[in-house]
């Protein structure tokens, strides 16, 4: 926990919070654990809970942490994610009255439109979920466990942003909106103005002030937004600046408050965690010109001498494609250049491709083959996947462009898990998710899996024919032999093979 970190601050704006399940749990553990009770105050069984989480993302071993926050998720996946039966009649009948609008006549929401309508809200609330625990549980993250948990439950309460009344909805039993969307820049505004009122600073502004005293995350989150403006196009044009360095152990104010009301998404304008980072190492900055003042377009934050981060201003924080050669050029002077080498070709490439698209160029096979991610993913510079990829694949007709750069037939590409086990299958576009099998028996694996093949549940190898390519992680976690089992090819992610008792048969 953090110097002067606020440790009565869940206790009073949660009073239920030390007798809920999840705590006196957390408090039987730690009683098992250490031999001696936990003092059955409700600050130290908030603090029993709060190390325990602690534990879940930041374990002694990390190999543990993916198992345990993996379980993590389902748990909260059962508590927050909605159940088919709790979506409301009013959702299905919104969807027909859309497709009216379309041209689309008067539909039918029949039972299997009806399931692949479900699938798509629960898939969207769990991955937004997701994005929430991966972040706040990450390095990235260097907030108090308080504040974790603080904007944790309150974005379970938070549906979707209305831009008009600059206020987050209200999230209910039958709400099909995945939960809010994470802003990093706003996220840390709201810690560091938390914590200073904590400590009875002034707030910055009379509104501000008044909304600190409420500790309602969904309004301070929403002002929060609402104070930090994105630079406009017009002003990300220009490519005309400069970089400055903001040196290892140096104050930390002139940083943060540079980066102020650019809606840039870094974390770094907070000024926690601009202190936390210029602790770590040096931190660069290129700011172009506007009539407005400086505007940040890309940050490189370095740690133990070298690059740890490079960050831009477009979506997810991805370098904008008019920055990449900035980017490119200062990366070369410092260490630590190297991994992001495959980052910055991997940009170039798909900004050459969606340019093709623009111009509606043909679009070569080996283009194909980098789009569908077939012989590795594409590596960006933000968080997550660029939005890019998406776009460009939406517009596409997927089963024949695969069945094209495989030479096969479409009706051996496949999209779903029914699909991908009938047989004769040559590539599996995306994950094949078979965690509930216990036994291979009767299983017919495509030819190549372009992402993770989960398989955790199997105990025996006998009769598994593995595909020969799988482009992420390959799950065989509850295996305790290989023997006459034929690994895959090529692996593009991690083999998990936690159970083995012997490595007798294994071939790497």
């Amino acid at each position: 926990m953090r110097e002067g970190e606020p440790k009565e601050f869940l206790e009073e704006k949660y009073p239920d919070l030390q007798k809920s399940k999840e705590v006196a749990s957390a408090v039987r553990r730690q009683d098992r654990r250490t031999g001696e009770k936990v003092v059955q105050q409700p600050k130290e069984r908030i603090e029993a809970y709060l190390d325990r989480l602690e534990e879940v993302f930041n374990p002694d071993n990390p190999d543990k942490r993916e198992r345990r926050v993996s379980i993590l998720k389902d748990k909260l996946h059962d508590l927050f994610v909605i159940k088919p039966e709790d979506i409301p009649v009013s959702y299905f009948n919104h969807q027909r009255q859309i497709a009216r609008e379309q041209g689309h006549g008067d539909i039918e929401i029949t039972p299997e439109l009806r399931q692949q309508l479900a699938e798509t809200i629960i898939s969207d609330q769990s991955q937004s979920l997701d994005a929430w625990i991966d972040y706040l549980g990450s390095e990235d993250a260097p907030y108090p466990n308080w504040l974790k948990y603080f904007a944790f439950r309150s974005i379970t309460k938070l549906s979707a942003y209305d831009k008009e009344k600059k206020e987050f909805k209200k999230r209910s039993k039958g709400t099909t909106a995945p939960f809010p969307d994470i802003n990093r820049e706003a996220l840390s505004y709201v810690l560091d103005a938390l914590e200073k009122s904590r400590r009875k600073e002034g707030a910055t502004d009379s509104e501000w002030g008044k909304l600190l005293k409420t500790a309602n995350f969904g309004k301070l989150y929403s002002h929060a937004i609402e104070t930090i403006t994105p630079a406009s196009q017009e002003e990300r044009e220009t490519i005309r600046g400069e970089w400055v360095l903001f040196k290892k152990g140096t104050d930390p104010k002139p940083l943060y408050e540079s980066l102020q009301g650019h809606g840039t998404g870094w974390c770094t304008a907070g000024e926690g965690v601009a202190r936390t980072q210029l602790q770590a190492g040096d931190f660069y900055v290129f700011y172009t010109k506007s009539k407005k003042g400086n505007i940040p377009r890309v940050a490189i934050r370095m740690q133990e001498g070298e690059i740890a981060e490079v960050r831009g201003i477009s979506a997810d924080q991805n370098l904008e494609p008019v920055m990449a050669d900035v980017a490119k050029e200062k990366m070369k002077e410092l260490p630590g250049s190297e991994k992001y080498e495959k980052k910055e070709k991997d940009m170039r490439r798909l900004t050459a491709i969606e340019r093709k698209c623009k111009l509606t160029e043909e679009i070569t096979k080996e283009d194909l083959r980098f789009l569908y991610e077939v012989d590795g993913k594409i590596e960006g510079f933000g968080y997550q996947e660029d939005p890019r990829i998406a776009e460009l694949l939406d517009q596409r007709d997927k089963r024949k462009d695969l069945a094209y750069v495989f030479d096969t037939d479409p009706s051996k590409i496949s999209f779903t898990e029914e699909e991908a086990l009938k047989g004769g299958i040559v590539f599996h576009c995306g994950d094949l998710s078979l965690g509930n099998l216990t036994s291979a028996e009767g299983l017919k694996l495509p030819e190549t899996i372009g992402r993770d093949l989960d398989l955790r549940s199997l105990v025996s190898a006998e009769g598994l024919k593995l595909p020969e390519t799988v482009g992420g992680n390959l799950w065989l976690s509850n295996l305790t032999s290989v023997e006459g089992l034929k690994l895959p090819e090529t692996v593009g992610g991690h083999l998990i093979l936690r159970s083995l008792v012997s490595a007798e048969g294994l071939k790497l």
